[in-house]
C-alpha cells in the first residue's frame, strides 16, 4: 500500500535516491544532486500555491519511506499529463500503479477530462502501469535524445467517463 503526500524540504535526500541508478536511465541519465533536489522541492511548493493550479507533485511513500515521485500537470483547461519515477529497488511491487490510481481521482476532481502519459520504448514496465490504471495506448511521439537521434516514445490516454 502506498500513500501520497506533498513534498517537504526534508525530502531532498530521499529524492536524490529516487533520481539515481537505473531509475534515471530513460530520463536525464544524470543523478539529481542535493541542491537540485532542494530546487525541485522549492518549485513544487511554489506551484502548489498558484491559482489556478497547473501542477501537483507528491512523494510516493511505502511504509512511511519516500520511494518515488508522481506529478500531474495541467496542459490545457481540460487535459493533463502524469509522470512518475520510482527508486530502482522498489520496482515490481505495484507501487506506481497504486500511486497513479490515486492521482486519477485528483485529476478528474480538478476538472481534467483527459489524461496522457508516455514512456521510453525501452521501459515497457511503465506502459504496463498505465494499462493497469486504465490508459489506452494511442501511438508514439518522437522525442529528441542525446546526439540528435529521435526516440519513439509510447503514448497513452485516458478519458474521464
Amino acid at each position: 500500500m502506498v500513500t501520497l503526500r506533498a513534498l517537504c524540504p526534508d525530502d531532498a535526500a530521499a529524492l536524490t535516491r529516487v533520481y539515481s541508478g537505473a531509475s534515471i536511465r530513460h530520463t536525464t541519465g544524470k543523478p539529481l544532486t542535493l541542491d537540485q533536489a532542494h530546487e525541485k522541492i522549492r518549485a513544487a511548493l511554489a506551484r502548489a500555491a498558484e491559482t489556478p493550479r497547473a501542477q501537483w507533485s507528491w512523494g510516493i511513500l511505502a511504509a512511511d519511506e519516500m520511494i518515488g515521485l508522481i506529478s500531474l500537470r495541467r496542459r490545457t483547461p481540460s487535459m493533463g499529463t502524469i509522470s512518475y519515477i520510482l527508486r530502482e529497488d522498489t520496482w515490481g511491487h505495484g507501487y506506481a500503479t497504486q500511486a497513479a490510481h490515486q492521482v486519477l481521482s485528483v485529476a478528474f476532481t480538478a476538472g481534467l477530462n483527459r489524461l496522457e502519459a508516455m514512456h521510453h520504448p525501452d521501459n515497457p514496465a511503465s506502459g504496463r502501469v498505465l494499462i493497469k490504471t486504465g490508459f489506452t495506448h494511442i501511438g508514439t511521439s518522437d522525442r529528441q535524445a542525446d546526439g540528435g537521434t529521435t526516440v519513439p516514445y509510447q503514448v497513452y490516454a485516458l478519458q474521464n467517463s
